[in-house]
């Protein structure tokens, strides 16, 4: 059968202000006492404040589990699922970027589930749908309130696990700019690339599909505008405001055509060396582009166009090349390190290399890769 399933939140709401219906959404499923999944300086900083004042003002009891760290592990999703059934919690509010809403799925999901999180990592594996989720997205770029997909790093192993569970989807996403007017122009700029890379790798993700295509562009297009704007002023509501909605586009666009080689060799940089996520995206999204540019220049070529080049008089690889290059500039604008910046290791490329093989979003590459052309990649980002 020749079909395609699409995935997304129950509910979504974005805008100014939109965190106070959080109540009204919590009456349609008939949440009782919710654990909070969030990180401490989101705490320190009033970010969460925001949130549990609202609950405060409607009377809806909740507890915090402020534990979350970058980059979260096994550990930590069993101290957040420990903290649920303590206070015995039925549903759940991930207030954070990736990592803090990440967490809040992996209990969701084992609080219906079951067993442990290692149980889950890989395509569709729980049974059950998870308890209900409401995912309020502090930074606009990991587009992690909208997708299925979670990320939980083994300490053991050193290895990021990627989850892709249509059960884990939160029955609420929550994009509200005023919560992200604070967020330091590095997280600002990181996250913003973090967007970026998923449209990209959405758009030409061998899954894609004219619905993943639109949107995809729509963040792109949306992204070129307005990322440098709110990383030089974070108080530039337009700026934000669009920044919530491409990544919101870009979350949905790779959640339902997939990702590819710069996240499956992120997600090492991030399990061996704690690297920030939207950081490892942004550092090697050109050179996969360079390396996948002779399977896909036409959909590169697209990317220029959205960019707002005028590619009439251009070739396809020409234009391609324009898109590259503009992002290697945004980069430097907006002061993304390079990877020799980073605690990454030459020596460590080959084991690198051959996990990322083994990441989910790998078979969605356009071009076809072996362990030796992922471990040119690295070294070429590494020694640039």
């Amino acid at each position: 059968m020749n079909f395609k399933e699409l995935y997304q939140p129950v509910h979504t709401i974005i805008g100014e202000g939109c965190i106070n219906e959080i109540p009204r959404h919590v009456d349609h499923f008939g949440g009782k006492k919710a654990l909070i999944v969030t990180d401490e300086g989101l705490v320190q900083i009033g970010t969460v404040k925001m949130v549990t004042d609202v609950l405060d003002k409607a009377g809806r009891p909740y507890a915090i589990f402020s534990d979350v760290k970058p980059n979260p592990t096994v550990s930590i999703v069993n101290q957040a699922k420990a903290a649920y059934d303590r206070e015995n919690c039925d549903y759940i509010i991930g207030i954070g970027g990736g990592s803090p809403i990440d967490v809040a799925k992996a209990v969701s999901i084992l609080a219906t589930n079951g067993g442990k999180i290692e149980d889950y990592n890989g395509l569709e594996l729980s049974e059950k749908k998870g308890q209900p989720l409401i995912a309020v997205n502090t930074t606009a770029g990991t587009g992690s309130e909208v997708t299925r997909a979670f990320v939980v790093t083994d300490e053991v192993r050193k290895s990021k696990m990627l989850m892709v569970d249509s059960n884990s989807l939160a029955y609420l996403a929550v994009n509200d700019p005023t919560m992200m007017v604070g967020m330091p122009p590095a997280l600002t700029a990181a996250t913003g690339m973090d967007a970026l890379t998923h449209a990209i790798e959405a758009y030409v993700a061998n899954s894609r599909c004219p619905f993943t295509d639109g949107i995809a562009l729509e963040a792109i297009r949306l992204i070129g505008q307005y990322l440098e704007r709110a990383v030089k002023d974070g108080t530039d509501m337009e700026a934000r405001t669009n920044m919530c909605w491409a990544q919101y586009m870009g979350g949905l666009a790779f959640s339902n055509a997939g990702l590819g080689m710069v996240h499956a060799m992120a997600h090492q940089l991030g399990g061996f060396y704690d690297t920030l996520h939207g950081v490892a995206n942004a550092i090697l999204l050109p050179y996969v582009m360079k390396y996948n540019l002779p399977s896909c220049p036409e959909r590169y070529a697209d990317v220029a166009q959205t960019f707002g080049f005028d590619v009439s008089k251009l070739t396809k690889t020409q234009a391609a090349y324009a898109a590259i290059l503009y992002i290697e500039e945004l980069e430097k604008t907006i002061g993304i390190p390079k990877l020799s910046d980073t605690a990454f290791k030459p020596a460590d490329v080959e084991e690198l290399s051959k996990n990322a093989m083994k990441d989910t979003g790998m078979p969605e590459n356009p071009r076809k890769a072996t362990v030796e052309d992922v471990e040119k990649v690295f070294l070429n980002a590494y020694f640039a």
